[in-house]
């Protein structure tokens, strides 16, 4: 069972190659990973992308029920919430196996 899921998931992500964050009217949520960490394509890579992509597929739901400005930025702020614990999710298990976030730091 949990294969089957792990390989329709992985179908998700294959089929959808453009990024999560391409909604019009909000430019200031958080940056969807593009990339995985140190470039290890392993299970919770996949997981955070359908992570992302079911947060993106309930904003979208979320917004076109919404009647109001208040149900709408309920929506971005559930969607950013979202998207932060399911970076922090990913960020954690990688940790975990001993992979880090490069950080780069310019100047002093």
């Amino acid at each position: 069972m949990r294969k089957s899921i792990l390989l329709a998931s992985l179908a998700l992500v294959a089929a959808t190659n453009s990024p999560a964050v391409a909604h019009v009217g909000k430019e200031n949520h958080p940056v969807v990973r593009t990339e995985p960490i140190a470039g290890v394509y392993n299970k919770f890579w996949y997981n955070y992308r359908v992570d992302v992509l079911e947060a993106d597929k309930e904003l979208k739901s979320d917004l076109r029920r919404a009647t109001d400005e208040e149900d709408k930025r309920d929506a971005w702020e559930e969607y950013e919430h979202e998207l932060v614990d399911a970076d922090k999710d990913y960020v954690e298990e990688m940790r975990d196996r001993n992979y880090r976030v490069a950080r780069v730091t310019i100047g002093k």
